[in-house]
């Protein structure tokens, strides 16, 4: 394995030996190591200083059931602090097959372009202008690409929304069916690529191979074990059947899913949006609607999905929870079709539907938009794409437009939209909003399902802290957090995963939380180094005034909680 270093003023590849300090860390960990290492934390996001890191997890390669992700990472520009975003498909497993233990693209071009950066094992890095790719979409740029450059390769891309550098854009990586579905999605790590010039880079592995394995038998036997504790899991078959978007009555129940811009916890319509309702509409449409969708090779929980129209046409896929969320109930919108249909324009932009759908009800708040009026947030949609005034203001995400437009209720922490979760009614996870140094995302310490009273303000940090070592360890690893089922089930099968794979003898009984802590250390040690400090770790004021109308909840969970919260790393 080896770093691959690219410079995108020079346009050139340099392969490096890897750091020692480096060698047991992967995914999220390695990018706050490298962020740590060789920038400046004060740098512009969108200036040369900046970095953007590509690092497969240390499990990745192997085709272990979900665990072949990509984490993404640099400073983001829109909470100017680490940001580090992950993806399935396919990007992940092709750098480990390539020998790349990470991509780190540093610099800035001198001239203004785009470029398409193809990486190979026989001719390293070589770059093609993309003036024919510019301004076009992320389908039809990904479609043009797997005719140039061939159906086996994995492809990482940005659409308008990064090259107008919006703090919403994300990054898309192909699935295993060369749709550019999995988005490396929050903190507009798009808008980072953008500004190095790169339109797409394509990993070519051709040629590559399997990393290679310290004792193959062990990994095999661990290997099976994992995967037999993933398929017995009820919750994965749970998943299998309804996805994410499972969640909408769980929230529901708790008071916790987003209506009418995080003014009330609870959906009139949530059954016409729920994941029960889906699948009927997938089933009764047919293919190419499909409940039960890989998003990379390999996966057994299949938790992603195709969601087609009446017409037998695909509308978007996946149609995940957190968007309709943050684009239906948020917007009062109660139609999965139309909620399809603005997630496909969203993603077709490059842009986080989190983000965007925050924003959108910033602008329904502001009354730029009718409540429930789908037509009136396709308009505003176009609006990003035309990258009028407007548009922009949405496409740099809820902050913005609070700011913009003068409303008080934004749904943020350090500028970052909450997902469809809503503080107040689940405490531990407003713990998680306010205190990850990624800013408000929900994948760094989901504690929805914690045995726990979620409106016990004394009682939800440990749940909390717990939450977010496990998830920053499987970010190290390169797992999904479904794949989580199979590896707490399996009796210290990720201590021997990683002994079989590196040869690591000497690892603790509590891997996980230890690979938590050294993440999460070195990325609040990065913020420090930004600026910020104890007053960054909050939620929104009005959260803690305006109560969840259905039980009275406000956010109350005491400042010496979020600020101890880390002290025993």
């Amino acid at each position: 394995m080896q770093i691959w270093r690219v410079n995108v003023n020079t346009q050139t590849l340099e392969k490096e030996a890897i750091p020692s300090t480096w060698e047991k860390l992967g995914g999220r960990g390695l990018i706050a190591r490298v962020m740590l290492d060789e920038m400046d934390a004060k740098c512009d996001p969108l200036g040369p200083g900046n970095k953007i890191i590509f690092a497969p997890g240390l499990l990745v390669g192997h085709m272990l059931s979900s665990t072949d992700r990509i984490s993404i990472g640099g400073k983001s520009p829109l909470t100017g602090g680490i940001k580090e975003a992950n993806a399935g498909g396919r990007t992940g497993y092709h750098m480990a097959s390539m020998g790349m233990k990470a991509l780190i693209i540093e610099d800035q071009p001198a001239d203004a372009g785009y470029w398409v950066l193809h990486l190979s094992l026989a001719d390293g890095a070589n770059w093609v202008k993309a003036d024919d790719l510019a301004g076009l979409g992320v389908y039809e740029t990904a479609a043009k690409l797997v005719e140039r450059y061939g159906e086996k390769v994995a492809i990482s891309l940005i659409g308008p929304g990064g090259e107008m550098k919006m703090k919403s854009a994300g990054i898309q990586n192909l699935d295993k069916d060369r749709i550019p579905s999995r988005i490396a999605a929050r903190g507009g790590l798009g808008a980072v690529m953008g500004s190095k010039g790169l339109k797409a880079v394509v990993f070519d592995n051709a040629g590559g191979q399997k990393p290679a394995l310290a004792d193959p038998e062990a990994f095999k036997t661990a290997q099976k074990d994992f995967t037999k504790s993933v398929m017995e899991h009820p919750q994965s078959q749970t998943y299998r059947d309804y996805g994410t978007p499972a969640m909408a009555q769980m929230t529901q129940h708790f008071a916790a899913i987003p209506t009418h811009n995080f003014s009330r916890g609870t959906f009139d319509e949530v059954e016409k949006i729920s994941g029960e309702a889906m699948r009927e509409f997938i089933l009764a449409r047919g293919k190419p609607s499909d409940p039960s969708h890989a998003c990379m090779a390999g996966c057994t929980i299949k938790c992603s999905n195709v969601f087609g129209g009446e017409d037998g046409k695909v509308i978007v896929s996946p149609l995940e929870y957190e968007t309709i969320g943050l684009m239906g109930s948020n917007l009062d919108i109660h139609s999965l079709d139309d909620i399809g249909r603005l997630n496909w324009q969203v993603n077709d932009l490059g842009l986080d539907s989190i983000e965007v759908g925050a924003a959108l009800g910033v602008a329904a708040e502001a009354g730029l938009m009718r409540w429930g009026n789908a037509d009136d947030a396709m308009k505003l949609i176009d609006e990003i794409r035309a990258g009028t005034e407007l548009g922009r203001k949405l496409g740099d995400g809820a902050a913005d437009m609070g700011e913009a437009y003068g409303v008080e209720r934004v749904p943020v922490v350090k500028r970052q939209a909450m997902s469809a979760y809503d503080p107040r009614s689940i405490k531990g996870m407003g713990i998680t909003y306010a205190t990850t140094p990624q800013g408000a995302d929900h994948t760094c310490g989901q504690t929805i399902r914690a045995k726990v009273n979620h409106l016990e303000p004394t009682v939800q940090k440990n749940f909390s802290l717990n939450a977010q070592l496990n998830m920053a360890g499987y970010d190290m690893l390169g797992a999904c957090i479904f794949a989580g089922f199979g590896y707490t089930a399996a009796d210290g099968v990720i201590k021997r995963l990683l002994a079989a794979r590196y040869g690591w003898n000497d690892l603790p009984d509590n891997i996980l939380q230890e690979l938590g802590k050294q993440t999460i250390k070195m990325e609040r040690e990065f913020n420090c180094r930004a600026g910020f400090t104890a007053k960054d770790d909050r939620i929104p004021a009005w959260m803690m005034r305006e109560a969840i109308p259905e039980n009275g909840a406000v956010f109350d969970v005491s400042d010496e909680d979020l600020d101890n919260i880390f002290n025993d790393l």
